[in-house]
């Protein structure tokens, strides 16, 4: 077994009705002034009451400018209402998009330099913002990872900010946050949380640790995902979704995720698809390349998804898992194809070049990809 170091928030709180513990944990982390930081449509949801209702004893305001697939300029101007408003701490309360932001503005607010400089891979020397995070989505797993991604709106391009201290003191997952979640995004953050536990699952880096989150979270996402999406009030099927992404998350969170996200990048930078959909577009043929690297762990996963291959080869089992992929992203109304979103064939080469230069996510892909492969790839899902 190779040497791993398991990371995640410092502390997890979930269950139904795990949102109720938000005023103990700020109480506990010494918070006085915090920014919530959402986005217009958890706030007219009517989700938010369930938190700012425990926060009436403290001085707090709200930051809704989050957009999807959030910008650079979001998180300068996020941090300047944290600054001139006195705020001495940070509640996520979103999808991954509020969280990715409050991550930004946690370790962004009392830096020196240019945002621009915590960039790459370890650039990000402290923080002293408390953090909590509550997802309203199931879900990016933004949560409990070290990362935050963000659009460079001049370059066209997709950046992350990867620190340790980018991890919440505190995640609160709570499924009751999830249930006005609109049933398009409910498909496409199910999707991604699923793509996240496969890619860990066939990570380079992964562990037996992460192996174990990300087969649970495959079993949970697989079968509760078409349920939470026909009937976005069964709260078992939220709370397994949940429970899901947050698996997905720790597994992804330490193994890394591959191809699916590397590809799915340049989607986003470009056309600004958003990430669940970009991911969900990509999956089934990422997976087809990639399994003649480790077909014995495809036939896992089958198992995992209640696939019955006792009389199977690894390769047949394969074939099943990429057949029940398909008909996963068709059962949530995922639209097929990259046509579909007026990306223009000819563009193609020019997303595989972009594509090919993630190098930090590629190197975690189990088949190493050539330009041609990502291109190829691209066409296969066009």
């Amino acid at each position: 077994m190779k040497v791993s170091n398991f990371k995640s928030a410092h502390r997890l709180i979930t269950g139904h009705q795990a949102s109720t513990e938000l005023r103990p944990q700020v109480q506990r982390l010494g918070m006085q002034q915090p920014l919530i930081v959402t986005d217009q449509g958890v706030l007219q949801s009517g989700t938010l009451t369930l938190i700012t209702e425990q926060l009436d004893a403290f001085d707090y305001a709200i930051y809704d400018g989050v957009t999807p697939e959030p910008e650079v300029a979001i998180v300068e101007d996020c941090t300047h209402t944290f600054r001139t408003g006195g705020h001495d701490s940070l509640i996520a309360v979103g999808g991954g998009s509020a969280m990715d932001i409050a991550k930004c503005v946690a370790v962004y607010a009392h830096h020196d330099g240019p945002l621009q400089e915590l960039f790459g891979e370890g650039q990000v020397s402290r923080r002293s913002i408390p953090l909590i995070a509550i997802p309203t989505t199931a879900g990016t797993g933004s949560e409990v990872t070290n990362i935050a991604i963000l659009s460079d709106a001049e370059q066209q391009i997709k950046k992350g900010i990867v620190s340790d201290h980018l991890l919440p003191d505190v995640a609160i997952v709570a499924p009751e946050m999830t249930l006005s979640c609109p049933r398009s995004v409910t498909a496409a953050s199910g999707v991604d949380a699923l793509v996240h536990a496969i890619e860990a699952y066939l990570s380079n880096f992964a562990s037996p640790i992460t192996d174990a989150l990300a087969i649970k979270a495959m079993q949970l996402i697989i079968r509760a995902l078409p349920k939470a999406f026909a009937n976005p009030g069964h709260i078992q099927a939220r709370e397994d979704m949940a429970t899901g992404s947050l698996l997905a998350g720790l597994a992804f969170g330490n193994a890394g995720v591959g191809a699916v996200h590397a590809l799915a990048y340049p989607l986003g930078g470009r056309y600004h698809l958003a990430h669940g959909v970009s991911n969900a577009l990509l999956l089934p043929h990422v997976m087809e390349w990639n399994k003649s690297a480790c077909v014995e762990r495809f036939r896992d996963i089958a198992i995992a998804f209640g696939e019955p291959v006792d009389n199977l080869t690894d390769n047949e089992a394969a074939e099943r898992v990429i057949r029940r992929l398909h008909r996963l992203c068709t059962d949530v109304e995922i639209p097929a194809g990259l046509s579909t979103f007026d990306i223009p064939e000819p563009a193609l080469p020019e997303l595989a070049a972009e594509a090919i230069k993630v190098e930090r996510l590629l190197r975690n892909n189990p088949r190493v990809l050539t330009l041609a492969d990502i291109e190829a790839i691209y066409r296969a899902a066009y």
